[in-house]
């Protein structure tokens, strides 16, 4: 597709998200114990469970168009380190500080957990001390996904509420976006996840927003001869420096990482890498990687195999690493543990 004058997107700035993912510190016990879940686990003991979320998850995301990108994000950030336990949603205290106080986590955008929490309000009143709130994050995430246009995947329930949330944990083990892709390869390798599914994950850059502080030296003095990196589209990158022209007197300035549709679920953000569109440069390696190019120009072409790989994958990570039984708890609330 050629980018003409008229395709060229303009951008509207925000402060808030990016998408990172994460960890390889779970056992390998964990990463392939079956998990003990099912779709009905709350048939009998929270009957309205699903139409809790679902009114929560649509209330929210019309009031707030950007929640379906900052939970989508929490969630990665939630079930790639340890597990899809919710975690992440744990405050510090004087005595812990949490994942959530931890550098790469303090950008996680207040929609994805407000959502989580008024939808735990809601279910405590209807069925106190039963749903979980790792459940609730990875249903709303998937709510939220489909309701911006994307696939509908079953989530399997059962998940229990994790013990465990220290920032310690997170540094290292949360792919930047400045790594190369052979380090975001290897982690999410080492989590059980292959270069396809990796590739598919990333398509969750249709929606949100990149700070520009995460992508700055690379539209900024990138050389002596060059202003930017050459493997963005040259008026692209202008446009990102005008977007961004502030962002050392306003560190919280972002741009949509999907610049054509960027508030639509769907395959645009593949088509836009063959043209110079990625944001950042983990984007762009995609598609310069022989590794990872093939199912970048697959994606790009094929809507339907897009948001079936995408689906897949996300069942498999809502179930990497879960809880269960004794191995959890229930919390009552969602940011801190019982006791």
């Amino acid at each position: 597709m050629a980018l003409t004058a008229a395709a060229l997107p303009f951008f509207v700035l925000v402060s808030s998200i990016c998408i990172d993912v994460s960890s390889a510190s779970q056992s390998h016990y964990r990463q392939i114990r079956p998990p003990q879940l099912t779709t009905n686990y709350y048939q009998k003991s929270c009957p309205r469970f699903e139409q809790i979320i679902q009114d929560t998850t649509t209330n929210k995301q019309i009031s707030s168009p950007t929640t379906a990108a900052a939970t989508l994000r929490l969630f990665f950030h939630d079930a790639l380190l340890q597990g899809c336990d919710a975690s992440v949603l744990i405050s510090s205290t004087p005595f812990n500080k949490a994942e959530r106080d931890a550098d790469i986590n303090l950008s996680l955008p207040g929609d994805g957990f407000d959502v989580v929490v008024r939808a735990k309000t809601a279910l405590e009143l209807a069925c106190p001390g039963v749903v979980s709130c790792a459940d609730i994050l990875a249903v709303a995430t998937r709510n939220l996904v489909t309701m911006a246009g994307g696939p509908y995947y079953p989530v399997r329930l059962g998940r229990r509420d994790g013990l465990v949330s220290k920032a310690s944990a997170v540094q290292g083990n949360l792919p930047l976006p400045t790594m190369s892709l052979t380090e975001i390869i290897k982690i999410f390798g080492s989590r059980g996840f292959s270069v396809q599914e990796m590739v598919a994950l990333s398509g969750a850059h249709t929606i949100g927003f990149s700070h520009c502080k995460e992508f700055s030296s690379n539209i900024y003095n990138y050389s002596r001869a060059l202003e930017s990196d050459p493997s963005y589209n040259p008026r692209f990158a202008a446009a990102l420096r005008n977007a961004c022209a502030d962002y050392k007197k306003n560190p919280t300035l972002s741009v949509f990482n999907d610049v054509m549709s960027p508030n639509k679920f769907d395959n645009k953000y593949f088509q836009n890498l063959p043209e110079g569109l990625g944001v950042l440069s983990s984007d762009r390696s995609l598609h310069s990687d022989e590794r990872t190019r093939p199912y970048v120009e697959l994606y790009a072409k094929d809507q339907d195999a897009f948001f079936k790989a995408f689906g897949l994958a996300m069942q498999k990570l809502s179930e990497y690493g879960v809880k269960t039984g004794g191995e959890g708890e229930i919390r009552r609330r969602c940011d801190a543990f019982n006791n």
